[in-house]
């Protein structure tokens, strides 16, 4: 009886050679500019996108190195994740905030989880001001000056490190994403934001979703680019508060 012939193990798929390999990326630098300078709109000012472009261009060497056309995607969209991560992690572990921006960021997180406490709600601009004892106007001025030193992180959908969709910025050792299980983290943060006042909600789901500048959302929303800065780092203020107070519940259990 003849034998069965032996199954043949198919081989590795080897990755792009150097010729093609440097091909990719120069087809491709103008996609790094592009993620750069997207990016550095969410940035405090002090990041330079050249900084970014040059940490994105190694994102774009090593896509272009690992990338194999049996994996049935397009090289643009493999080469996103890897130039945006490594855009990112290049930016983790930085100090943006001096500490009187420190305080200011916890004195406003502090009069928003006060009010809520009080109002069973969440509180208008208005008694926010009234809790830390300002003019609206002062309030605004707050909220600029609290928008000009944070880092915000954008995640792409499908990102392999299985973070939650919004990654609100803050120091680890402030943030209470630290003490809390990372499903609980996001079941929380969900939550969150549907308690958000709608618009603020829509200016997220813009921002972090849709990847719209805030330029862009004004349009959408029919108020000021200024507006919207404020409008979203009120929010971003709101869910910070409210995972603060599900941390203290956590602990007091």
């Amino acid at each position: 009886m003849a034998a069965h012939p032996r199954a043949r193990r198919a081989l590795p798929e080897p990755v792009a050679d150097v010729a093609t390999r440097d091909e990719l990326v120069m087809a491709h630098v103008g996609l790094v500019k592009v993620m750069a300078s997207r990016l550095a709109h969410r940035l405090p000012p002090q990041v330079e996108v050249s900084e970014l472009i040059s940490v994105g261009v190694l994102g774009l060497i090593d896509a272009a190195g690992r990338f194999k056309p049996s994996l049935g995607v397009p090289f643009s969209a493999f080469a996103r994740r890897r130039i945006h991560g490594a855009m990112l992690d290049s930016l983790r572990g930085l100090d943006w905030a001096p500490r009187a921006v420190r305080k200011l960021r916890r004195d406003v997180d502090g009069a928003i989880a006060a009010v809520r406490r009080t109002v069973g709600r969440e509180p208008a601009a208005a008694e926010i001001a009234a809790e830390l004892g300002v003019a609206e106007a002062e309030y605004d001025r707050m909220l600029d000056q609290l928008r000009s030193a944070e880092l915000a992180t954008i995640r792409q959908h499908n990102a392999g490190d299985g973070r939650a969709a919004l990654e609100v910025e803050i120091d680890s050792a402030e943030w209470p994403s630290a003490r809390l299980e990372r499903q609980e983290l996001r079941e929380l943060l969900a939550g969150a934001v549907a308690e958000l006042p709608e618009r603020e909600r829509h200016i997220l789901a813009l921002y972090y979703e849709e990847e719209l500048t805030l330029a862009e959302i004004g349009e959408v929303i029919g108020v000021g680019e200024s507006r919207v800065s404020q409008l979203r780092t009120q929010a971003i203020a709101r869910l910070r508060a409210a995972l603060g107070a599900a941390l203290a519940r956590k602990d007091a259990n």
